[in-house]
């Protein structure tokens, strides 16, 4: 008896509740978008968009449209996805209690006893299926893997889908992982499968021969000893991860693309990671603020130090002492906001700790700003974020900038994270009619502020914070959360 773990994933999960909820679409080419831009990418892709025309998450919405012009394009609903997360949780614990779920579309389960056998595994998996299906219809569906560890498990879900059952038991190791390429298992990204291509290993075949201590080089570290453990069955303990960090990014609308608005997302940005922050408990000792630009290399960078607090007002005020170097660039002509418009934003809080006793002293001068963060989350917690909000977060709260995402391994609380329905900015699903609209006004706005910048020479120069880093691609709206 090898089996230990049997591994639920469901298919094109997003995409999939689009096509629950609204049966227009079902059996239709589907793609989830974070906003309606055709500047973005695709945070998810249905079944048909994927097998009829190369369409999957990180396809660009300009690319799927010309893949698939009739492709309905719908702007994703974060809470509804956890909402159906959970009660596909509470269906398949009718079946088998599950362990603690991986992502908002996976959840690994353990066998135990005689479920270990496998003619009593794949009847458990046909029961999951089943209740499943029972409950929400054909549209959403899942592929399970079952494995003699949740990392094995993992693998095997992904190989047969959509709606598939996979089982590996020791006896079919490592030949029935040889025909994956590396990328197929998790934890080999590209910057990992360049490491093992310096190292030699092309291949799954050549991954699996290869020795404890080739993998261990091959990583730089013990993680190498683990992966090579990990292809042989055993189930190792889970790693306790410590947060090192917190943020959010955000890739501007063109109507936020000057320092106005530039300065309103990051203050909305700042604040959600300020609320997560005391939701969890922890205070920060420091702060990264990244900026790019349109049309410039160029990117302005702050890395901030200071003693462990988790008040939003302090470090909004940081945040606001950070940008006027930039601020004052734009001023005295240093920086043109109108030929370089800033693009996208982030910041991060770092240096986290546990939440601490303060000094008397010291908490004597931050009580009121502790108070009215306490006030603001519980009115937001009541109401819905945002519902109560600081002013300088205004422009990024009437526009509905950076609404809530889900991060890839974490399940996010609607109630600490969802957009409030009292400013008017829930968004709703769009066609490719109308996002063509909105791409058409949205490059009016960039023509007309180019138009008016041309005649401006730019050369930024003496502004704290400026960086002349390397040209790379603008940041996603998903990079840590969806």
């Amino acid at each position: 008896m090898t089996l230990r773990c049997l591994f639920v994933d469901f298919d094109s999960f997003f995409a999939s509740v689009e096509q629950h909820d609204d049966p227009r679409l079902r059996g239709r080419p589907v793609a989830v978008i974070p906003v309606a831009s055709t500047t973005t990418c695709c945070i998810a892709a249905s079944r048909e968009a994927k097998r009829d025309f190369g369409i999957k998450t990180g396809t660009g919405v300009a690319d799927a449209l010309e893949r698939c012009p009739h492709i309905a394009l719908q702007v994703a609903r974060p809470a509804r996805y956890v909402q159906i997360h959970h009660q596909f949780l509470e269906t398949i614990a009718t079946c088998i209690p599950h362990g603690t779920p991986a992502s908002v579309d996976e959840v690994p389960c353990w066998l135990i006893g005689r479920e270990q056998q496998r003619g009593n595994a794949e009847a458990i998996a046909r029961n999951i299926k089943q209740a499943l299906r029972k409950r929400f219809g054909e549209a959403l569906t899942c592929s399970i893997g079952i494995a003699p560890n949740k990392f094995l498990a993992k693998t095997a879900s992904d190989m047969n889908k959509p709606d598939g059952l996979t089982v590996i038991e020791q006896d079919d190791l490592p030949h029935a992982l040889h025909a994956l390429a590396l990328r197929d298992l998790c934890g080999i990204g590209p910057s990992m499968e360049a490491r093992l291509r310096r190292a030699g290993i092309d291949t799954v075949a050549q991954l699996c021969a290869a020795s404890r201590d080739q993998l261990k080089r091959a990583w730089g570290s013990i993680e190498g000893e683990r992966f090579w453990l990990q292809l042989r069955g055993f189930e190792l303990p889970e790693r306790k991860s410590v947060r090192a960090s917190m943020g959010h990014s955000h890739v501007l609308a063109p109507e936020l693309r000057d320092v106005a608005g530039m300065r309103s997302v990051l203050c909305k940005l700042l604040a959600k990671a300020a609320m997560r922050l005391r939701d969890e408990g922890l205070q920060a000792g420091g702060m990264a603020i990244r900026i790019r630009f349109v049309g410039h290399d160029r990117r302005f960078e702050k890395d901030l130090r200071f003693a462990p607090l988790d008040d939003s007002p302090a470090l909004l005020r940081m945040l606001a002492d950070a940008l006027a170097p930039l601020e004052r660039a734009a001023q005295r002509g240093r920086w043109n906001p109108k030929r370089h418009p800033p693009l996208s934003v982030a910041v991060t809080l770092v240096d986290l700790s546990e939440r601490g006793i303060a000094c008397g002293q010291l908490m004597a001068g931050r009580e009121r700003a502790q108070a009215a963060s306490r006030l603001l989350d519980k009115v937001n917690r009541r109401y819905g974020n945002s519902a109560l909000y600081l002013g300088s977060m205004a422009a990024a709260v009437k526009l509905g900038a950076a609404p809530m995402r889900i991060p890839f391994q974490a399940i996010p609380d609607p109630a600490r994270d969802e957009e409030t329905g009292l400013h008017g900015i829930d968004q709703q699903p769009i066609n490719a009619a109308d996002l063509l609209q909105v791409r058409m006004n949205q490059f009016k706005v960039l023509a007309e502020k180019t138009h008016r910048g041309q005649s401006a020479p730019h050369r930024p120069s003496g502004a704290g914070g400026w960086h002349a880093g390397t040209p790379e691609e603008p940041a996603s709206p998903q990079a840590s959360l969806f």
